[in-house]
């Protein structure tokens, strides 16, 4: 028998990290015209026309029929009015985000976009939204309590290692179990579900096992990616065209006259394995 050697690449999704060529990673290719004749993209902002670069003003005179309703006002300059729309952006963010340590993520990571010209962020709150997850997941296909349970039963305890022909139980332990993900229903409100949600690429590697006569201790690395970006399969759903946050979010990223660039969010975890003979 062989011992398996550490660090072992355990698990890599299809999707690879890094892919810029993603379709939600596209900014800037949309006309005014597409926008509107595709995507039914009209009523943008409550503040602002990006179309023709003007305020949206309610009329002030009381007697007038239209008083309350919106009005065209100044005009304004690109700049400008993208800064309004990333404000009404990060305002409208608040209701996604309600309560809990990860609340003001989303925030910040709408900023990250508005100044960070693309490039990846992270963060310690990421990092420990992730490791929380994985480590508090009680279901019965999660990847860590698998993952324990293989390397449990599979050790070669006489000779204190893990036999490298029992490999493939380690990769079907992951396969076989659902990947940590931000879509339990305490994530529509605790700012995870509308900052991650969904994941694009996870690399899970153990990177050491060290075993002696009765008990285990090993490391397990979680990589994980998503991205922070739009594509027109997400506009194109009802939830999603239908409320006005993403409807500025889209807008912000893939009209011609902005384009800012959506970016990778980046989360890693390394979270103890232990378990007994």
């Amino acid at each position: 028998m062989v011992a398996l050697q550490f660090p072992f690449t355990l698990f890599r999704t299809q999707k690879w990290m890094d892919d810029y060529g993603a379709r939600d990673m596209r900014c800037g290719d949309l006309t005014e015209e597409q926008l509107k004749m595709d995507y039914h993209l009209i009523d943008i902002s409550a503040r602002v026309n990006p179309y023709t670069l003007t305020k949206i003003t309610p009329f002030h005179q009381p007697q007038s029929m239209f008083y309350g309703s919106r009005g065209v006002g100044e005009k304004i300059t690109p700049q400008v009015c993208a800064g309004i729309l990333f404000d009404e952006f990060r305002h409208l963010s608040q209701f996604f985000s309600v309560y809990g340590p990860y609340r003001h993520l989303i925030g910040q990571m709408i900023t990250h976009m508005q100044n960070g010209n693309g490039s990846p962020f992270s963060s310690m709150l990421l990092d420990r939204a992730l490791k929380e997850h994985i480590v508090n997941d009680r279901t019965e296909n999660s990847t860590f309590a698998r993952l324990k349970e293989v390397i449990s039963k599979n050790i070669d305890w006489d000779n204190k290692y893990y036999p490298v022909s029992e490999k493939g139980g380690l990769k079907r332990a992951i396969t076989d179990s659902k990947l940590p993900k931000f879509d339990r229903f305490k994530d529509n409100f605790n700012g995870m579900g509308i900052t991650v949600h969904d994941t694009w690429a996870t690399y899970i590697t153990i990177k050491s096992l060290k075993i002696n006569s009765n008990h285990y201790r090993g490391m397990v690395n979680y990589k994980v990616q998503d991205h922070f970006g739009l594509d027109v399969d997400d506009i194109s759903k009802l939830r999603f065209n239908q409320l006005r946050f993403f409807r500025i979010w889209f807008v912000l990223q893939r009209y011609n006259r902005f384009g800012f660039k959506p970016f990778m969010t980046n989360m890693e975890a390394t979270i103890e394995v232990t378990g007994y003979r």
